[in-house]
């Protein structure tokens, strides 16, 4: 099944301030979640984030800090255990895709609750990474074994256009170079 832009919300998760600058490839991690909130704001569809103990690792790295519409401060390491987090979805929202750190705590946890909440979700693989690349290859797998569907970034543009005849086509086509 193909993600459509209907009932979906880009969730960026935990990537602060202090926390990126760690991660294996965080520079390409932040360019590839721009991408994908960048083609949210375009689409329509709803961009949430969350903070992981932001007193310690800081807020959103400036370059996401304007996408989303509401972030969620936690200290659980899966944010749908998060008690604030039910309130930070849209409501009706079916599909969840998830760009963000680290990919084997945060992310997978996060990931593997709404899956077993009902959720489809994705997981943009070249937008989420860890601070050893094992430990994101290990998260992003187990992920994958669970239901999770994994993606990229470029496929979750063109999954949510569905058409070159988007009137948005070219707009998020220049996102990709």
């Amino acid at each position: 099944m193909t993600l459509t832009t209907d009932n979906a919300v880009l969730l960026l998760i935990d990537l602060q301030q202090k926390l990126v600058p760690v991660i294996a490839d965080g520079d390409a991690m932040v360019a590839r979640s721009v991408r994908l909130a960048e083609a949210a704001q375009l689409l329509g569809v709803p961009v949430r984030a969350t903070e992981q103990y932001p007193a310690g690792l800081g807020p959103t790295v400036a370059a996401l800090a304007a996408y989303p519409q509401e972030t969620l401060a936690k200290t659980t390491f899966s944010a749908a255990g998060d008690p604030g987090f039910d309130a930070l979805l849209p409501a009706g929202t079916r599909q969840v895709v998830i760009a963000g750190c680290e990919a084997h705590v945060c992310v997978l946890q996060t990931a593997l609750d709404l899956v077993d909440a009902g959720y489809r979700v994705a997981v943009a693989a070249d937008a989420a990474s860890s601070r050893d690349p094992a430990d994101a290859a290990a998260g992003i797998a187990r992920a994958r074994q669970h239901g999770v569907d994994i993606v990229t970034s470029e496929m979750v543009l063109f999954e949510w256009l569905r058409d070159s005849r988007n009137p948005r086509f070219r707009d998020v086509q220049k996102l990709l170079r």
